[in-house]
């Protein structure tokens, strides 16, 4: 690169942080067997006989090993997400910690070019370039499928050729489909060539009990919650457009999910909700009309309208229709493709669909129907990203409020704006917290080969907590597999991980809608921070800390921090698994400023463990102690006045906070809390002007 942004220098400098076993051993570590073999089935038992044995590993030092050097190759595949390039640094830096004559060759564009043998030796020098960027434009990304055995031919030999002994696979769930089926070839024919994957997907679907998150999804949410969030500034300034967002998501609607939890946007719709609901195309179409009907009965003819992009797939009727036509197009494609006429071809449709799905292909628009019919991804899926399902539902809900309106039962204004969020958030420069995370499961991978193993998928669980106290190890990729019909036959896949309607982000999102529905309650969250408080810096989605609430909440009790403290002893169950959904963890250390006297109050402190110090006028003198269940931090939130005193941290120690806008909301929620907050405060103030500060 020959040029590059004042962003990208001072981002270059950013040292990602690792979890404690790596800091103390590097990936000098052996892999040990943890729980059971996760498969049961006899379809994935056949495909992967020695694979399916496998079991989950974690790490111990092991320093008195002798390591050879390891030459490693390494591909991306599938869509890009933010972090790919930190994957490679963490695995370089891996692989050359292990031994400083080990060597990593990226294989470009994706599994074509592992088998066609096109690769680019990755030095020192050139990894430094692309350090903490976004894109995959180091070695480049592709969509070959690789499930062929002359293509694991064509792969073991290219390996041989160049001394390689392990391969890493960066991609979602098919292309880590693909690395076991690779791995088990390798084992059965003694190849001696392991392969590990590393979770990508924006989509965040790509995730278990055992891999919490997929690297991508943070900032790749972060960068469309921006987005939103000026869309929902400008439609509230306004107030005269209804916005339909189409955001990407083709097989689960958790990057929509997030949005919703981040922004307030007055409707999004969930896929997984309409197929539980057993919605019809013209069901959904109603909800949207009725929204506007409703809102415009209260003068606001105005509104934002957030749509998974598979949400197609998910209408029953047109999910039972595609999976029929998948059938017959894998088993009469040529002959489908050599029918002269459109006419020939519906009939040709007509004869072979059940009379459900044939009603249903009829009802749906001929550009509808025609992207149902486009060439399958190389998967076997629908393109879904080629349907405008925005501007599909803005032309359906106008013509049922054109209806309305000649009836008498709409009176409102309805002018539409369309929008698509998909390639802006895929190469964005990522995140604190994906740059850390994908660091990680780099070096994660390069200390599973160093240990000798695989067919696992790289993991680092506890993503809660601080760097320092994530779990590395692996996952065998065997275990997370399903069986799905592809291509007319029962084939064993990763499984995609949905919105689980019982799970907390979903709930915690239905509490809220209809509140949502009817105002213009909207948050701008605003653009990713690299620099700044770490409460700004380093917060994760909310998908993530609802999703570990459950985990959080036994790990205060243990402590009792809150349900012993003063202030949040009174909360219900309800409520405290609310505020445990807005706060995030903070670690310190003794000297660090948490707050300082004279800035704006941005968040709301409560001590979890150890002790800081309340400090007077000078910086110095010690006005007060806070220690286990202590909040702070209060009084510029509540008055809406500067930071009055300094706190630092005497000891180490651990902190939740809140920020400004959540706090507020809650104490407007529990009245209560805010006159027991706002009595502290006072006595605190009387305090600090006796002390004479």
């Amino acid at each position: 690169m020959s040029e590059i942004s004042v962003l990208q220098k001072h981002r270059a400098g950013y040292r990602p942080k690792l979890p404690s076993i790596f800091v103390k051993n590097g990936p000098r570590v052996r892999a040990i067997e943890t729980g059971e073999p996760g498969s049961k089935h006899e379809i994935i038992d056949g495909a992967f006989p020695k694979t399916s044995a496998f079991k989950p590993v974690v790490f111990e030092p092991d320093q008195k090993r002798q390591y050879k050097p390891l030459n490693v190759g390494v591909i991306f595949s599938g869509g890009q997400a933010p972090g790919g390039h930190n994957v490679i640094a963490g695995l370089f830096d891996s692989l050359t910690a292990i031994n400083p004559q080990s060597r990593l060759y990226g294989f470009l564009g994706g599994a074509g070019g592992l088998t066609d043998n096109r690769y680019q030796l990755l030095t020192p020098d050139l990894i430094d370039e692309y350090r903490n960027t976004g894109g995959f434009d180091l070695i480049r990304t592709g969509r070959t499928k690789l499930d062929k055995e002359e293509q694991f031919v064509k792969v073991a030999q290219n390996c041989r050729d160049l001394g390689i002994t392990g391969l890493v696979i960066v991609g979602g769930d098919d292309s880590n489909t693909n690395a076991c089926m690779l791995a088990e070839y390798f084992l059965q024919n003694e190849a001696e060539i392991g392969v590990i994957g590393c979770p990508k997907t924006i989509d965040g679907d790509l995730k278990n009990g055992q891999i919490e998150i997929s690297f991508g999804f943070d900032t790749a949410t972060k960068v469309y919650t921006e987005l939103l969030g000026n869309i929902l500034r400008d439609c509230n300034s306004a107030q005269k457009y209804w916005h339909f967002v189409r955001v990407m998501g083709r097989s689960a609607s958790h990057i929509a999910l997030e949005c919703a939890l981040q922004c307030h946007p007055n409707l999004t719709i969930i896929s997984e909700e309409v197929a539980a609901q057993n919605l019809s195309l013209k069901q959904v179409v109603e909800q949207i009309a009725g929204l506007i009907r409703d809102r415009a009965e209260e003068r606001m003819n105005f509104g934002v309208v957030v749509v998974p992009e598979g949400l197609i797939e998910f209408i029953p009727e047109i999910k039972a229709l595609i999976s029929e036509l998948n059938e017959i197009l894998s088993a009469h494609h040529e002959y489908f493709n050599s029918l002269p006429s459109t006419k020939d071809k519906h009939q040709f449709l007509n004869s072979k669909l059940s009379p459900a799905s044939a009603q249903a292909y009829s009802q749906l628009p001929e550009d509808l129907q025609w992207e149902l019919l486009e060439d399958r991804d190389p998967h076997g899926n629908v393109q879904v990203s080629k349907i405008e399902t925005e501007k599909l539902l803005i032309d359906l809900v106008g013509d049922l409020l054109r209806e309305w309106k000649a009836e008498g039962k709409y009176k409102g204004r309805y002018q539409a704006q369309n929008h698509f969020f998909g390639y802006e958030g895929r190469c964005a420069a990522p995140s604190n917290f994906d740059a850390d995370y994908a660091y990680s499961l780099g070096y994660t991978a390069g200390a599973l080969l160093g240990a000798e193993k695989t067919g696992y998928l790289a993991m680092v669980k506890n993503l809660m907590k601080p760097c320092s106290e994530w779990v590395p190890g692996g996952q065998p990729l065997a275990a997370m597999m399903a069986v799905e019909r592809r291509h007319g036959k029962d084939v064993p896949v990763i499984k995609k991980a949905l919105v689980e309607l019982d799970g907390k982000p979903f709930q915690v999102f239905a509490q809220q809608r209809e509140k949502w529905m009817m105002s213009a309650d909207y948050v701008y969250p605003g653009p990713i921070q690299y620099f700044g408080p770490d409460e700004v810096c380093d917060r994760p989605t909310l998908t993530l800390v609802l999703e570990q609430g459950e985990e959080i909440l036994n790990a205060l009790s243990t402590v009792d921090a809150l349900k012993s403290s003063d202030f949040f002893s009174r909360l219900a169950p309800d409520a405290l698994t609310r505020l445990l959904g807005m706060v995030q963890h903070l670690e310190v250390r003794p000297g660090q400023v948490v707050i300082r006297r004279g800035e704006i109050g941005q968040c709301f402190y409560v001590v979890m463990e150890g002790e800081l110090e309340v400090l007077g006028g000078d910086d110095s003198s010690i006005v007060a102690t806070l220690k286990k269940g202590d909040p702070f931090g209060e009084i510029a939130l509540l008055a809406d006045v500067p930071r009055t005193a300094t706190v630092a941290a005497k000891t180490e120690g651990d902190l939740i906070f809140i920020n400004n806008y959540d706090f507020k909301e809650f104490l407007a929620e529990h009245k209560e809390l805010e006159q027991q907050l706002s009595a502290l405060s006072q006595a605190r103030l009387a305090e600090l002007k006796e002390k004479g500060n």
